[in-house]
Formats: C-alpha cells, structure tokens, sequence
C-alpha cells in the first residue's frame, strides 16, 4: 500500500486543511527537501559525481531554481486567473533593472527644480525584493486592460509591455548608469556581511528563495484570494454575480505574478548572469516561461517545476545524444535538430496531455489509490 490515505484520521480543521494532508506526500517533500538542502551541497563540495566540477550548478540548477520561480509568478495569472500573459521577460527585465539601480544607488537629476535625488546603495536582499515590488506596480498599469479585454487581445496589450520595456531599458542610459555598452555588473551579493561568491552558496540562495515564495504561492492559492482567481478563470460573468469584483481580482493576480517575476529577475541578473544587456529579458523569455506553464500543467505550483526541468533540461539532452552515439554532426545542424525535436515532443504532449506532466502525476496518485487494482 504505498500511497493510501485510508486510516490517516483528521481530528482538527487545521489537519484536514494542510498543504499535504497525506503522509505519504509529507515524507516524499521532505526527502526532496533533504536532498535540495543537504545532499546536493554536500556532493558539490566534496566533487562527488554528478558534481565533480561546477557545472551542474551553474548552468542547470541556478537557471532551474530561477525559471521555475519565474514559471510560478506566470502560473499565478495565467494558470489560476486565466489572463494570458506574453510581458512575463519584461517583468523579470523591470525587477533586474530595479534592483540594480537599488544597489548601485540612485541619482535622479531635477535641473528644472534645482536639486537632484539621491537614494544611496541598499542592501543586495532589500534591492532584490523592492525590484519586485516594481515589478508588481508596472504589472498592476498593464493589468488594467485586463477589466475591458480578455484571451488573444489581452496577450497583444502585455506584448505591447514587453516591446515598450525592451525600448526603455536600451535606449534611455539611466537605467544603465550611463555605460557605453549598455551591459551592467550586478553588485557584490552581500547579505548581512556574507558575500555568497561559490556556486553552492548561490544554490542555497535561490532555493532559499524558491522554497519560501513556492510556499507562500501555494498557501495564496488555497485561500480566498486564489478562489476568487479561479473563479474570474472559469466564469468571469458567474463569479462577479456572486460578488467577487473582476477589479480586485484581476489586478492583484497581476500584481502577485509580477511581484513573484520581478524577483525571479533580479536574482537571474544578480546570481546566474552577473553581468546582462536588455537582451537577456527579450520576448523569447516570455515565450519560453509561458511554455514551461503549459508543458508543466495550469494551475499547478508542482506543474511550474517539471516545465522548467522539461525545457531546460531536455535541450541539453538532445544536444549531447550524438556525441555519445558518435555521429559527427555540425553545430548548424544539432540546432535544428534539437527545435525539430523540441517542438514536435511540445505538440505531442500538447495533443495527449493538455494538462500537463502535473496531470499525468495526478494520474500515477488515482492509480496507487486503488493499487493493485489500478484499472
């Protein structure tokens, strides 16, 4: 009987409303929580396989732990509120800017007033979550469509976000500090006299981060506000015939989701990038966060984590199937390959399992529920 929840007896209204009601699901989350938390930094540190040099770190865990906190701020509003969203790159584009000017200080010249403003350098964890919070305004500005327009029209106006965003932070050189290249380094991330310099300490800084905000998103969705989402998804008209306000909850999805974004960009500028150009936060971000929501599951903080494993991760495998195999492929030619691929495994699963790979886990648990007899 691996996964029956018959005998486990709810004797409080706390219980029976926990995250994980069943036993099963707490041992496997804390497992996996051991392994994020202990095991993985201590097979990095003593260069155990798989990490027997930084790589795995650096360029499939950082970006995993970002995107997928990225994918969950999408979710919010495009899985549980059920407004389309192609402006997700240029969130993470105003949290990364935001919590680099924070950082750096800020100068505001008023020449016409004859002062200027001046903010000095604040602390890399409070620039990180105010660029959030920046992000969460512009989300509320361009969430304000969503009370006249809906579904494709909707997509076109937070695409006008991302365009316009795009133009701001290349053009206008405050944003950069005036450099010439238009390429900023993000500062020392110090956090209460700790510099965190080492992939590890990098890791447990964005798990930190993706294991509180996964949280607090999971707990925001089983509550009033995450009904009220739900409901304006379902049946916009219905919901507000029973009282909700579309105002209320339309512009506070976009507020969360943006907040969530904006500081899953300032740490993909701050931990993973370190240094970046507008180009980083371009519309193929937006397009691939919204791919990670779909591929993963809607309305599903479990779902934002497999679409970030499958797009991330599934790339690097096709790219290194013919080197093992042996076959000698030009760079050109893998490219192509690896969309090819990409793409028609995307239209498959779009096909089979619309809901996602969160779907298909939901399935695996009905199953075991009535195990042996699954059928």
């Amino acid at each position: 009987m691996l996964y029956r929840e018959a005998g486990q007896f709810k004797t409080t209204y706390a219980e029976d409303m926990a995250i994980f009601p069943i036993r099963q699901d707490r041992i496997a989350l804390a497992i996996l929580l051991g392994i994020a938390f202990i095991g993985v930094p201590l097979l990095a540190a003593f260069h155990i396989w798989p990490f027997g040099s930084d790589y795995l770190l650096r360029a499939i865990l950082l970006p995993f732990l970002i995107l997928a906190l990225a994918a969950i701020g999408v979710n919010i509003l495009v899985g549980y509120c059920g407004q389309i969203s192609l402006g997700s790159g240029a969130f993470m584009a105003i949290g990364a800017y935001s919590a680099y000017k924070l950082g750096t200080g800020v100068h505001i010249p008023l020449a016409w007033l004859g002062f200027a403003i001046s903010i000095p350098p604040l602390p890399v964890l409070s620039s990180i979550l105010l660029g959030g919070l920046t992000a969460a305004a512009a989300g509320i500005l361009f969430g304000v469509p969503s009370l006249r327009i809906k579904g494709l029209y909707l997509a076109v106006a937070t695409l006008a976000a991302q365009f316009f965003f795009d133009w701001v932070f290349l053009r206008v050189s405050w944003f950069t500090n005036y450099a010439p290249s238009g390429s900023v380094n993000a500062p020392t991330l110090n956090f209460f006299g700790l510099v965190l310099d080492t992939p590890i300490e990098r890791y447990l800084l964005c798990l930190t981060f993706v294991t509180v905000f996964a949280v607090l998103a999971k707990n925001l969705v089983r509550g009033n506000l995450g009904r009220q989402w739900m409901a304006i998804r379902d049946m916009d008209i219905a919901a507000e015939l029973i009282g909700i306000r579309p105002l209320n909850a339309k512009l506070t999805a976009f507020a969360v989701s943006s907040f969530i974004i904006g500081v899953a960009g300032a740490l993909w500028a701050f931990v993973y990038l370190g240094s970046w150009e507008p180009l980083a936060f371009s519309i193929d971000r937006s397009l691939q966060l919204l791919f990670m929501v779909i591929i993963g599951g809607l309305g599903s903080i479990m779902g934002s984590f497999l679409g970030a494993a499958f797009i991330l991760i599934l790339p690097i495998v096709l790219n290194l199937i013919p080197t093992q195999l042996g076959v000698a492929l030009s760079t050109e030619t893998i490219t192509h390959l690896e969309f090819i691929i990409f793409g028609s495994l995307i239209c498959y699963l779009l096909i089979k399992e619309p809901q996602g790979f969160a779907r298909l886990i939901s399935l695996g648990k009905e199953k075991l529920r009535l195990w042996p007899f699954p059928y």
